[in-house]
């Protein structure tokens, strides 16, 4: 019998001191986290709406399965860990947003509560200095 999913969740967030229209157009391109990780990232197919695969570091393959005004939904289709990431900006007053960037994915493959949560901490920290970025990027005049 399959094991059964165990679904680990990483929500993050940042303050963002611009409006959330301004931080959206700085950070919503869809290939935009090649620059973010200091790696490659190209479509390979798609325009950048719902469907669209971007590929990262040349090996990593991500559709688009969700799309807003202000957020965007990816998916990992041969991923073994069923990932998932959604990234998204909320006004936060008159002149300020926040970026969240959320992450869920399927820990039980990785099998040992000693595996699991140190790939869920080094995910944290990752994305934690990817949402960083982001927020500089936001920033920036």
């Amino acid at each position: 019998a399959a094991a059964a999913a165990e679904y680990a969740v990483i929500p993050l967030e940042t303050s963002v001191d611009r409006p959330a229209d301004v931080t959206w157009k700085k950070i919503s391109g869809y290939c935009d986290i090649g620059a973010w990780f200091k790696t490659t990232c190209e479509l390979t197919s798609g325009t950048g709406d719902v469907g669209t695969v971007r590929r990262i570091a040349g090996r990593i393959d991500e559709v688009l399965v969700a799309k807003t005004a202000m957020s965007y939904s990816y998916a990992q289709p041969k991923s073994p860990i069923d990932y998932h990431g959604t990234v998204e900006v909320r006004p936060d007053g008159a002149k300020k947003s926040k970026i969240l960037y959320t992450l869920i994915y399927d820990a039980e493959p990785l099998k040992t509560p000693e595996a699991k949560a140190a790939d869920k901490d080094r995910r944290a920290k990752q994305f934690t200095a990817l949402v960083a970025t982001m927020k500089a990027q936001a920033e920036a005049k």
